[in-house]
């Protein structure tokens, strides 16, 4: 298939590697056609092997997958339990994410992310694999709010 008759997806998926290895990982970037990796854990340090910053862009880089660090899109930590609790207990976690994406960096790297995820097809990255009971489920539903209707 040549270039011109391959379809180049547009938009932005989540995913979470909880479970994984990072070839598979990969390779699953790569069948599902994703151009960009966008990282919002806090700090992208991972005991799992493969999954810190360093060695995921590496490996990504190899894939011709690039690697964006979202800091500013992190969950904090005190914020965390509740993504595992109860559903009252994840709703009021994601209230209190949905504020913190109040400030000026986040709202600014949000719209960046839109007008990316216009272009290129994005994987939006943390660890959880539910990601109902991850803070990317509200930055994917903000990136899709963002963008442009068709």
């Amino acid at each position: 298939m040549t270039v011109s008759a391959t379809k180049i997806r547009k938009g932005a998926i989540g995913i979470g590697y909880e479970g994984q290895e990072i070839t598979e990982f990969v390779d699953v970037l790569v069948r599902r056609g994703v151009t960009r990796l966008v990282d919002v854990r806090l700090t992208p340090i991972s005991r799992k092997r493969g999954f810190s910053k360093t060695a995921l862009r590496e490996a990504l880089a190899e894939a011709g997958i690039a690697y964006d660090h979202r800091r500013e899109l992190g969950n904090l930590k005190a914020n965390r339990a509740g993504f595992a609790g109860s559903e009252t207990e994840l709703a009021q976690a994601k209230g209190r994410y949905v504020e913190q994406l109040d400030k000026p960096e986040a709202q600014a790297s949000l719209d960046e992310l839109a007008c990316l995820a216009a272009e290129e097809y994005l994987a939006v990255l943390c660890f959880e694999a539910d990601q109902r009971r991850c803070h990317r489920d509200v930055v994917l539903s903000e990136i899709a709010r963002r963008l442009p209707r068709s």
